[in-house]
């Protein structure tokens, strides 16, 4: 098994079909990622055992969901990784910035800010 090191372009051993399905499926995980970084599911009357249970099942979630892109990434493929920014990119377009203005949606997430 080849171990590489530095960012390649291509495909080395799946279908052309398996590749476009790789690199979908990092799009959408990184499209989801930001959309549970930026939208809020619990509302303030909710109880606050409910909510900290359902707070922690999204966080474990978007855990999940960063630590596969960060993977899948580490390919070292250069397809994978412009998928991905541009996933995490669309992602904060749509759910985290200004353009889609929700001012009455406009809170804050119920999860923390993923930090680097």
């Amino acid at each position: 098994m080849e171990m590489r090191m530095t960012f390649v372009w291509g495909r080395s051993s799946e279908s052309p079909e398996m590749y476009v399905f790789n690199l979908v499926s990092v799009f959408v995980l990184s499209l989801l990622v930001e959309c549970l970084s930026h939208t809020r599911f619990v509302s303030s009357e909710t109880d606050n055992i409910v909510a900290g249970l359902v707070q922690t099942g999204l966080y474990g979630a978007r855990i999940t969901m960063a630590y596969l892109v960060m993977l899948a990434v580490m390919s070292f493929n250069v397809g994978v990784l412009l998928v991905a920014v541009a996933g995490y990119t669309l992602g904060f377009l749509v759910f985290g910035s200004r353009v889609f203005d929700r001012s009455e949606y406009q809170k804050a997430s119920d999860l923390p800010p993923l930090t680097c």
